[in-house]
């Protein structure tokens, strides 16, 4: 029997729940952590990188069969590098986390982004396919608006601010910013990605075989 015709155990959606849930783990240490450095940021960069990773190189043996592991592979070996230079604690400085997080977030969202668009464009309306597709452009995509963002974040931006409340001034800086932004990215990706796994999708059946 072919091996396009094997049933297999895992699916696009368990890895779009472990993605989600790997984004959603770095959107609340970043959201609940006090400390929006370059080393925290880094530091939680890194781990969702590693682990998204991981998840991603799985998953082009357990998700997809042969000829459709090409984008997953390549977006997956980028994400490694990024995690792993990310864990450097020497490199864990402003610029490091300007430099590799636009960087990874350029690559791999062209790369998702393109191939999404692609599959969605040779994909019939209402299939899982397409489904797909289209989550693999969103979520490059958002990739790329994060690159943006990040941009367009001055790094050696500094703004002092005063609470009355507290009675102490506080300084809003560039990195603050920065580590926000990817604190939101993860937000929304593990939003978006977990609803896309749980969202019913039309079973594509094989047409029969007539003897």
């Amino acid at each position: 029997m072919p091996d396009s015709t094997a049933v297999r155990a895992f699916q696009p959606r368990h890895l779009q729940l472990a993605r989600a849930l790997f984004a959603a783990i770095a959107a609340v240490m970043i959201t609940f952590s006090a400390d929006h450095s370059a080393s925290v940021g880094l530091a939680v960069f890194s781990g969702f990188a590693v682990a998204t990773a991981l998840v991603l190189l799985l998953s082009a043996w357990l998700v997809y069969p042969k000829g459709q592991r090409a984008v997953v592979i390549t977006v997956g070996l980028l994400t490694a590098v990024a995690g792993v230079v990310s864990g450097a604690p020497a490199l864990r400085t402003t610029e490091a986390f300007f430099l590799i997080v636009v960087s990874w977030a350029i690559v791999t969202g062209l790369i998702e982004g393109i191939a999404g668009f692609r599959a969605l464009r040779r994909s019939p309306r209402g299939s899982t396919a397409r489904s797909e597709a289209r989550d693999a452009l969103t979520v490059g995509v958002t990739g790329l608006v994060l690159a943006v963002g990040m941009l367009l974040v001055p790094m050696q931006y500094a703004l002092p601010y005063y609470i009355a409340d507290a009675d102490q001034t506080f300084m809003l800086t560039g990195i603050t910013i920065a580590v926000g932004l990817f604190g939101a990215y993860a937000a929304i990706v593990a939003v978006y990605l977990a609803i896309a796994a749980f969202s019913p999708h039309r079973e594509q059946v094989a047409p029969e075989v007539r003897s």
